[in-house]
């Protein structure tokens, strides 16, 4: 995977400078964050995680692959960016109704639903911590569902801790899964219904009966 490197700018004051300034590529589009973002996201779905070069972005967005220097310092700040505006899909219809585990319940489909539709991208973001605002509003909302259902400051940042590592964990196993080639894919999910479905009851009475149901996982 290609890295951008360091920015030239002197500074974080230069860089955030950098950044808000809007250069026109080629064909007339307005460079931006966020456009860069979202078209590392489509090369992501669209091409797997080798996509996400200076080289493909340059020429998905029709500019000099220099001109992302000036947007982000690296490779691995894109994918930080990348990962934020996963999480900020996953929060856009989460509304709290006061029902704690209903709020809790739909944030935990909707980061699910949102990285299984987006598995590559995925891929890369589940693990990562962005400290960014997306992330920041997410942990936000999460602690704020757990102390108005009366929980304490301790036991709501246990709680959420342990929520979302168990749902970014889930839904990273599930975008692996719909990630890979489609043959590996079909094998093991062949494994399922052919392998464990067939083991002899005699040696391995254990495995062979509750396996069977994820067959259609």
């Amino acid at each position: 995977m290609s890295t951008f490197g360091d920015m030239d700018d002197a500074g974080p004051a230069g860089r955030l400078a950098a950044g808000r300034r809007r250069r026109t590529t080629r064909t007339g589009t307005v460079l931006s964050q966020e456009l860069i973002v979202r078209t590392a996201i489509r090369l992501l779905s669209q091409h797997g995680n080798d996509a996400l070069s200076v080289r493909r972005l340059g020429i998905a967005l029709g500019a000099d692959p220099s001109a992302l220097y000036r947007y982000f310092r690296s490779t691995d700040d894109l994918v930080l960016a990348v990962a934020d505006e996963l999480i900020g899909m996953s929060l856009e219809n989460v509304r709290p109704t006061g029902d704690w585990r209903d709020d809790l319940r739909l944030i935990g489909m909707n980061l699910h639903r949102t990285y299984t539709a987006h598995p590559h991208v995925a891929v890369l973001a589940a693990s990562r911590v962005t400290r960014r605002p997306n992330e920041m509003r997410g942990v936000e909302l999460g602690l704020g569902i757990l102390r108005g259902a009366g929980f304490g400051p301790r036991d709501a940042g246990l709680y959420y801790h342990r929520f979302i590592d168990f749902t970014l964990g889930f839904a990273a196993i599930d975008a692996a899964a719909t990630a890979l080639p489609l043959e590996a894919g079909a094998a093991d999910r062949a494994a399922w219904q052919g392998v464990y479905a067939s083991l002899p009851p005699t040696s391995t009475p254990a495995s062979r009966n509750p396996l069977t149901p994820w067959r259609g996982r």
